[in-house]
Parts: C-alpha cells; structure tokens; sequence
C-alpha cells in the first residue's frame, strides 16, 4: 500500500463542459477513501459563464480552504479553467494539478462546432476564450502539472468528425500536451471514462503525491 497523505491536504474536483458536479462523486470518493485526502467538487458556469467568471470563483474556493496543501484534479475544460487560473493568480496555494482528458492546446470539435450558427450554445463562452482565443500555450507556473489522456476512441465528437489518434472520442491526446507540463499518460479509457476508472482515480493520487505517474510508460 502506499503512504496515505496527511488528512489536511484536500483536493478540488472540477468537472468538464455541460457536466454537473454530480460526475466527480466517484472520482471524489476514491481520492477520500483510498488514497486519504479530503475532497470537494467546484461547480462553474461551463457554457453561460466566461473565463474570467469561472476564475475569480476558483481563486475565492482556493483562497478561503484550509488545509497545509491543496491540489486540484480536474476533467477536461476545468483543467483548462484551472490552468488559466493558476496562470492570472500564480500565487495561488496549490500544490499540484492533475487534467483528466483537457484540450489544453486546442480543441478541433470546437472549432469544427463553432462553423455553425447553434455552435455557440454548445461550446460556450468558458471554453472558446480559454482554448480558442487565449490558450495557454505552455505552462510556466510554479505547480506541477500532470495529464491524463483516454484513448478509447467513443465519444459524441469522435461521431461528428475525425479526430487526431489516439483520441478519447472527445480530445485527441496531442491536444492535451501542454509544453512545461510534469508528466503525461495515456490510459485506454475514453472521456466519460476518464471520470469512472479506478486506475485514474490511483494514478491522480500517485501524482498528487509523489509528482510523477505510477508507471515506466508516463512519456511525458
């Protein structure tokens, strides 16, 4: 078994595009009883709200936690929102981030969406600004950074148009490959997936540890 962290680190939990805060309870769950931290999930406005909105909401969660370390894992546009943050207030107290399939370089479904009149309603404000109009482009900040990409080609966008292989069905994996990042690991897993598995669930607590993945295939 693994050394369990102190119970005074504590996890943000952060759900993707169009998803409630109810798709992290599993996620949330196994980082509590298997790995020993205490967890929360942060809830945003994915397709109404903008990037500076979700933001300011974040740093006001972040700043008002009290805990010796804090960490955030996050799917997909929330590790994009948690990035920017990190970026606009480096400062912030956490420690490490762990992004579950996030289109952290670009995202071609969203490009492909935003062709057509009702693209707006889908992709919403948060991920246009984040990823299509001020990506990050490489991360620079002081936290260490791990990703995760699914490679299970089933998802809605994957049915929609081609994506880049290996892809999760939503992201491809070169879309999550932010230049500066600690680590990265592909998982068959697509990106619902990403969510539910066991496996990620363990290897974002090995992260969040230790600062590396659980494997001799992270290629980051």
């Amino acid at each position: 078994m693994p050394p369990e962290p102190a119970a005074i680190d504590e996890v943000i939990c952060i759900p993707g595009l169009w998803m409630p805060g109810l798709v992290m309870t599993l996620l949330r769950r196994r980082l509590v009883k298997s790995h020993g931290y205490q967890a929360r999930t942060f809830t945003y406005r994915s397709v109404a709200g903008d990037l500076a909105e979700n933001i300011e909401r974040l740093r006001w969660l972040v700043e008002n936690i009290v805990a010796e370390r804090v960490h955030i894992v996050a799917h997909s546009l929330g590790g994009v929102i948690a990035l920017q943050a990190l970026r606009r207030y480096p400062d912030l107290p956490v420690e490490r981030v762990v992004c579950l399939g996030s289109p952290l370089v670009d995202s071609q479904p969203a490009r492909h969406f935003l062709r057509y009149n009702w693209g707006k309603a889908i992709v919403g404000r948060t991920l246009s600004e984040s990823v299509l109009e001020r990506p990050l482009g490489a991360w620079t900040g002081r936290q260490q950074v791990g990703i995760i990409a699914g490679t299970v080609p089933f998802g809605v966008a994957k049915f929609c148009m081609p994506l880049a292989e290996p892809n999760d069905g939503v992201v491809a994996s070169i879309e999550t490959r932010l230049p500066g990042i600690a680590g990265h690991l592909e998982l068959p897993v697509n990106h619902a997936g990403l969510v539910l598995s066991r496996r990620v669930a363990d290897q974002s607590a090995h992260f969040l540890r230790d600062g590396c993945f659980a494997t001799t295939r992270d290629n980051a």
